[in-house]
């Protein structure tokens, strides 16, 4: 992507101005072609979601799934420093679109699904904000942060593992409110890391956020689906 595209596309996003000005310039370069890359990531990744809605994609199951995530994931970190790493990047967030598809559709077939998709969409663009103003703002160094969440994201896996083959829909439940959590706090982690230095390949850092993103949208489409049909 050029200069002037990155720049453009990034203006747009209030949370790439804030308190970047006394950042080195390296770092800045970093953040901003991050946040292109992401808006990029998430346009795409709602055209082949959206697709799936409209053509009624079947789900691609939860073995599928979990090997096309990690195997795609695995190319993108392998990739990283080569030309093809922005291919395996829209490699990986259009499979996570796909993915997203039929839960999508699920959501919208609900009394009230529409607005369910539409709050569950706005939470986690006002949370993305929230998170990212802080880390940008405070300059606080949340790196400690990161063994806790990892922690807690493979907690969560295994419980979800547990939910889905054990048919237990509380525990589906509270595994969703702790995703969205942890999500969350990833936000914030990704973002200062970037900040101080910890991340230098934007590659990298838009798949860290990325994947954030979309757990945090999947988990609050989950429990505002549930309070919604529960009406």
């Amino acid at each position: 992507m050029d200069s002037m595209s990155s720049t453009t596309t990034t203006s747009r996003l209030p949370v790439a101005a804030a308190g970047t000005a006394d950042l080195p310039a390296e770092r800045r370069r970093v953040l901003r072609n991050t946040y292109a890359l992401l808006s990029m990531t998430l346009l795409f990744s709602a055209a082949v979601a959206a697709l799936g809605v409209a053509f009624q994609w079947p789900a691609p199951g939860i073995l599928l799934t979990l090997v096309g995530y990690f195997g795609l994931l695995f190319a993108v970190h392998k990739l990283r420093n080569s030309g093809w790493a922005l291919p395996a990047v829209f490699a990986l967030t259009g499979f996570m679109g796909y993915t997203l598809g039929p839960l999508l559709a699920r959501s919208l077939s609900l009394p009230g699904g529409a607005q369910v998709v539409m709050l569950a969409l706005g939470a986690t663009g006002v949370t993305f904000l929230a998170m990212s103003a802080w880390a940008l703002s405070s300059k606080r160094d949340f790196s400690a942060m990161g063994g806790f969440l990892f922690a807690g994201m493979v907690i969560a896996l295994l419980a979800g593992l547990a939910a889905v083959f054990l048919q237990i829909p509380a525990l589906g439940l509270a595994v969703s409110a702790m995703v969205a959590l942890l999500s969350a706090g990833l936000i914030l982690f990704e973002t200062s890391r970037i900040v101080h230095g910890g991340e230098t390949n934007y590659v990298m850092a838009t798949v860290g956020l990325y994947v954030s993103l979309f757990n945090l949208f999947t988990s609050l489409l989950s429990l505002f689906g549930f309070g919604g049909s529960q009406e």
